[in-house]
């Protein structure tokens, strides 16, 4: 893999690692390498000014905090970054259209629930008037509780009972625009109802399930079948409802949403025209719209491909800005409509980037063989025999025989060990030549111009496995769900040629709490990830990028293993970094209150075990002094692997 053959020059770049982690196509410009090989930080700290950190300071100041792995990092510039790249792309293509209407975001709270990215992005978010998007009481009220800007927009989705449309209609009465979204015609009684009863006219806005269909895994989300949205009939009833009660003023907002992560920017634009059919025709029902809600959408590009590929995207920010304000615009132009205010629910864009999980390997499991014996003994079963000979004899131009020579000689020594007719020992040596003949098959293949299809997969089937102090269910639960591709990459040692193919084990011990999907030097997906020689006793850490969208807040206590320890930190102009706020990870404690154990008396009970053990002779005094110290301490401890 080495790029010069001028033994002045380095085998391995910095350049090399970046091309092969693909770092400048998913990063959006906010990660890098520096000259000593390490993952740096690039955050914008000011207008046009961006000051980089490394991902290792940031891990050893963390360190000496107390703060030990595994970590999730939440990087306070970007959260600022982000909102401001999707504002100011759609005020340019306001101005560059000369579009006569505003933008105005809203975040949706279930992408990232967390107390202090929420207030991030309000006080971010003021300057623009970006405002929230809740679906549930628990969401309205942070978003009550924590917005002040009377401009921001507050838009109601999902069922609301009473006490929801209560809350929703008290914060019109506090001065806050609070759309309440139609999900099905029953709700709209019940507003109209509560809106009387308390003396205020609600903002009422209707979710329409188009014809559009879409690409991608949330695909459900769009066309006749998605579950959300008022078809048409169930539009025309609401229309009705509100001209009977002389309400209709009160609707102001047309909304759809076709999927959280839209790869293709076609969709994006068909959906829009076709909602765009609905606003002008309600507006000829006599509906006073203003707003026009084109839900979330906007893709993060988890693999750095542009493609349309799910887990990609084939647009920019500034490309899904301009191509939406030009479908508004003719469409409202055609019929001399008003330009409506513009609203997006863009969350993955939002939140995506402002996190990394960061961890270190435990130990690593190699699929390598040990030394070949120059003879075998005499009484050597014959296919150990006949696979040592193939072992040796293995040439490309019989490379496919020599695979199915490998499989059925193996299999034979497996049916004699079944029979008993040779030992544990006996089937080690057969195993080890098998792994042999296989790296050497592997090795060859890089000379065929044709591999055949039954080998592959074999470079991955012989990938080592790096074990991660992590937990897949609790902080990457979407990898193991919906198979998401997140960046994964070594944030060290990038000067120096990953030699290994590996596959990263959490330490759940299940078989699904791995990662094996990655995306690297421009291939749209791998089953393994190139890794550096880990050594033992030397940390080697690994970060995973993108996952600032939904991991937390679905993240589940398999294994008890719980919310890892959390730092969040703010970049400054001179190249220091702040920690704005560090939370320990849940503690063992913690876990097992959450599946209603009471910690206190499963220390009772220990202490009582202990003492009848010095009873009967079996501990001493001090033994179990000790048991009892550790047991408490374990209580407090933290649930990951601590050194």
């Amino acid at each position: 893999m080495s790029k010069s053959s001028n033994p002045a020059e380095p085998k391995w770049t910095a350049q090399d690692s970046s091309r092969l982690y693909n770092i400048e196509n998913w990063s959006n410009g906010y990660f890098a390498i520096s000259k000593e090989g390490e993952l740096l930080v690039r955050a914008p700290v000011a207008d046009n000014c961006v000051e980089d950190v490394s991902l290792i300071e940031i891990v050893n100041s963390l360190q000496e905090r107390g703060l030990d792995m595994p970590v999730l990092l939440r990087l306070e510039n970007l959260v600022d970054a982000r909102i401001r790249e999707i504002n100011e792309s759609f005020r340019a293509a306001i101005a560059a259209a000369d579009y006569k209407g505003e933008y105005r975001g809203a975040f949706p709270v279930k992408v990232n629930q967390q107390s202090h990215v929420i207030s991030e992005i309000v006080r971010f978010g003021k300057r623009y008037h970006h405002g929230l998007e809740v679906g549930s009481k628990a969401e309205l009220l942070i978003a009550l509780s924590t917005m002040e800007d009377r401009e921001s927009l507050i838009i109601c989705n999902g069922y609301k009972d009473q006490e929801f449309i209560d809350l929703g209609l008290q914060a019109r009465i506090l001065g806050f625009k609070c759309f309440f979204v139609i999900e099905n015609p029953s709700e709209i009684q019940l507003i109209i109802a509560r809106s009387k009863e308390m003396g205020v006219e609600p903002m009422i806005g209707a979710r329409l399930k188009l014809f559009t269909r879409v690409e991608g895994h949330w695909s459900e989300d769009s066309g006749d079948r998605s579950l959300f949205g008022l078809n048409t009939n169930e539009l025309i009833q609401v229309i009705d409802k509100l001209k009977s009660e002389k309400l209709l003023h009160c609707f102001q907002l047309v909304h759809f949403h076709l999927g959280s992560q839209i790869p293709n920017i076609r969709n994006i634009r068909q959906g829009l025209l076709e909602a765009c059919r609905y606003y002008v025709d309600l507006c000829n029902e006599g509906a006073p719209l203003g707003y026009l809600d084109i839900g979330g959408g906007l893709a993060v590009d988890y693999m750095g491909t542009y493609s349309t590929d799910g887990h990609s995207r084939n647009y920019n920010v500034q490309e899904y800005c301009a191509d939406i304000i030009e479908a508004i615009q003719e469409s409202m132009d055609e019929y001399d409509l008003p330009h409506p205010t513009i609203v997006s629910e863009s969350g993955r864009a939002t939140v995506a980037h402002t996190a990394v999980l960061l961890f270190n390997v435990l130990d690593v499991t190699q699929f390598q063989p040990g030394p070949i014996p120059d003879t075998l003994p005499d009484d050597t079963p014959e296919p150990i025999t006949n696979l040592m000979e193939v072992a040796r004899t293995i040439v490309p131009s019989r490379i496919q025989e020599c695979y199915n020579d490998v499989i059925h000689y193996r299999s034979q020594v497996r049916e004699l060990f079944a029979r008993g007719e040779i030992g544990l020992r006996t089937v080690a040596i057969a195993d080890n030549l098998y792994l042999f003949a296989l790296r050497q098959i592997v090795e060859q293949m890089s000379t065929l111009r044709r591999i055949p299809p039954e080998i592959e997969s074999l470079p991955d089937q012989l990938a080592d496995i790096y074990y991660g102090n992590f937990s897949v269910f609790q902080s990457l639960p979407d990898s193991w769900a919906i198979d998401q591709v997140f960046p994964v990459m070594p944030i060290h040692r990038l000067t120096e040629e990953p030699t290994h193919k590996a596959v990263i084990a959490d330490i759940t011990c299940d078989c699904d709490g791995k990662l094996h999907h990655f995306s690297h030097m421009d291939e749209n997906f791998s089953h393994t990830i190139p890794l550096h020689t880990f050594t033992d006793g030397e940390e080697y850490y690994i970060g995973v990028f993108l996952v600032g969208a939904y991991q937390e807040t679905l993240g589940d206590l398999h294994n008890l293993f719980g919310d890892t320890n959390i730092a969040s930190i703010r970049v400054n102009e001179d190249r220091t970094f702040d920690l704005v706020h560090e939370f320990e990870g849940d503690s063992i404690s913690d876990v097992l209150t959450y599946v209603e154990y009471e910690p206190q008396n499963l220390f009772q009970t220990f202490r009582r075990k202990a003492e009848r053990a010095v009873k009967d002779g079996r501990i001493s005094v001090a033994q179990r002094q000790q048991m009892i110290r550790l047991f408490e301490e374990s209580l407090r401890g933290y649930t990951y692997f601590e050194k």
